[in-house]
């Protein structure tokens, strides 16, 4: 059972492999090498169907790709679907950490409430299914731990006793967070999909 992931990230990749290999025993996971789409949808959806639709005809296989990022409730929801360019350098996790740290400098604790959020797209033929999870929080003032990447240094999941996304191990964080969230919703999707073994 092969689907595409659409991502060139190495992070988001190993990521969605441990959370697949455990959720959906049997699918295979193939590396999209293909073109880099072009990402300006103004939503999580929007940006996540780009590029399934893409891989999807690229491949040829069934496709999954996510659009994800944090948003702080304060900045209105930003940066939301800008956070991996939030610096104005895409990818450049440090700038974009300590940038949002800069902008909210002066905001009270209780004021620095923010969520995680991923949007799952999945394109086999004609059929497409989005889902969204949503991991809540707040956002600390000082980056804390080595795991995890982007912004999990400095979110501070609720329920988690005060640790940061990336001071948490990386079994837990893959069974809480945004993405595992997303996971849980699309995982019916996949199975009744993989059921036939031409289309997976």
């Amino acid at each position: 059972m092969r689907v595409v992931l659409a991502t060139h990230n190495s992070h988001k990749a190993d990521e969605f492999q441990r959370i697949l290999a455990a959720s959906v025993p049997g699918l295979e996971i193939v590396a999209y090498e293909g073109p880099e789409p072009v990402e300006d949808g103004v939503t999580f959806a929007a940006n996540a169907l780009i590029k399934a639709r893409v891989a999807a005809a690229h491949t040829g296989l069934p496709a999954l790709a996510d659009d994800s990022g944090i948003c702080v409730d304060v900045l209105g929801g930003a940066p939301g679907v800008f956070s991996a360019r939030w610096s104005g350098r895409h990818g450049d996790d440090a700038a974009n950490l300590h940038l949002l740290l800069d902008q909210l400098v002066d905001v009270p604790d209780e004021h620095r409430a923010a969520h995680f959020s991923c949007t799952i797209a999945f394109v086999s033929g004609s059929t497409e299914t989005t889902v969204e999870g949503v991991w809540p929080g707040e956002l600390a003032r000082v980056a804390r731990g080595d795991n995890g990447f982007g912004y999990d240094p400095i979110f501070l999941p609720a329920g988690e006793g005060g640790a940061s996304a990336a001071e948490l191990d990386p079994q837990r964080k893959n069974t809480v967070s945004h993405r595992a969230r997303a996971f849980a919703l699309i995982e019916p999707v996949l199975r009744a999909s993989c059921t036939d073994l031409d289309r997976c």
